[in-house]
C-alpha cells in the first residue's frame, strides 16, 4: 500500500497532467519535439504501471506486458505518422493488434466477440466509401484506410464484449480508452481526407492522448485473479 500511494500514484498523477500539457501546447503551438515527449510519457505511464504489476508479484503478466507493447507501437506511429503518414498509420495498427491480443489474456477470445467488431466495422467501411466528402488520393491509401478501420474496430468490438462479459474495473478503463482511440481516429480521418474544419483535429488530438492515458492506467488495476486465463 506505501508503494502504490507513496510512489506509484502520484507517478500517475504526474504523467498524465504532463501527457494532457503537452496534449495542449501539441494543439496551440504544435511542433513534432512537443509530440515526442508527450507520446513518450504515455509509454512511460505504462511501464511504471507495469514495474508496479511485477513488483506485486502477478504470476500472469501477460496482459500488461504486451500493452506496454502496444504503447510503444503507439508512440511510433504518433511521431512517425508526421513524417510519413502510411508508415505511421500502419504502426498504429500493429499498436492496434497488440492491444487485442492482451484483451484476448483478460477475457478468452470466443467467436462471438467478433459481432461487437462487425457491428463497429461494417457502419464504418460504409460512411468511407460511401461519403462523397472523402478524398484519399489514390487507391492504396483508400485500401489502407480500410485495413486501419478492421483493425481497430475489432479491438474496440473485444474491449466491448469483455466488458459485456465481466464488468470490471480494468474492462471499463480499457473500453473508454479503446473507443475513444477509436473516435480520435474518426476525428483523423474527417481532417485529413475531409478537409473540414480545423475542430476535427482538436477533437482528435482532445481524445487521443486521454485515450492512451486510460489505456496505460488499465495496467495500473490489472489482477490476475479477474484476469481469465
Amino acid at each position: 500500500m506505501n508503494l502504490r500511494n507513496k510512489i506509484i500514484l502520484p507517478l500517475n498523477v504526474a504523467l498524465i497532467l504532463s501527457i494532457i500539457l503537452g496534449d495542449i501546447c501539441y494543439m496551440t503551438v504544435g511542433g513534432l519535439l512537443v509530440k515526442a515527449i508527450t507520446s513518450i510519457c504515455f509509454v512511460v505511464l505504462g511501464l511504471v504501471n507495469l514495474t508496479y504489476v511485477i513488483l506485486q508479484k502477478q504470476n500472469n503478466l501477460k496482459f500488461p506486458i504486451i500493452m506496454a507493447i502496444g504503447l510503444f507501437f503507439a508512440m511510433l506511429g504518433d511521431i512517425v505518422l508526421n513524417i510519413e503518414f502510411i508508415v505511421g498509420a500502419l504502426l498504429f495498427a500493429v499498436g492496434h493488434i497488440w492491444y487485442f491480443i492482451a484483451y484476448n489474456f483478460l477475457q478468452k477470445f470466443k467467436p462471438s466477440d467478433l459481432i461487437y467488431g462487425m457491428a463497429i466495422f461494417v457502419p464504418a467501411i460504409i460512411f468511407i466509401l460511401c461519403m462523397p466528402i472523402f478524398d484519399f488520393g489514390s487507391l492504396l491509401m483508400k485500401i489502407i484506410v480500410m485495413f486501419y478501420a478492421l483493425i481497430i474496430s475489432f479491438m474496440v468490438g473485444k474491449s466491448i464484449a469483455n466488458l459485456v462479459a465481466t464488468p470490471t474495473r480494468q474492462n471499463i478503463l480499457i473500453t473508454i480508452g479503446s473507443i475513444l482511440f477509436f473516435f480520435s481516429d474518426l476525428m483523423l480521418l474527417m481532417n485529413v481526407f475531409g478537409n473540414l474544419s480545423p475542430v476535427f483535429d482538436v477533437l482528435c488530438l482532445a481524445t487521443y492522448y486521454p485515450a492512451e492515458c486510460v489505456l496505460a492506467f488499465a495496467i495500473f488495476t490489472h489482477n490476475t485473479k479477474q484476469a481469465n486465463k
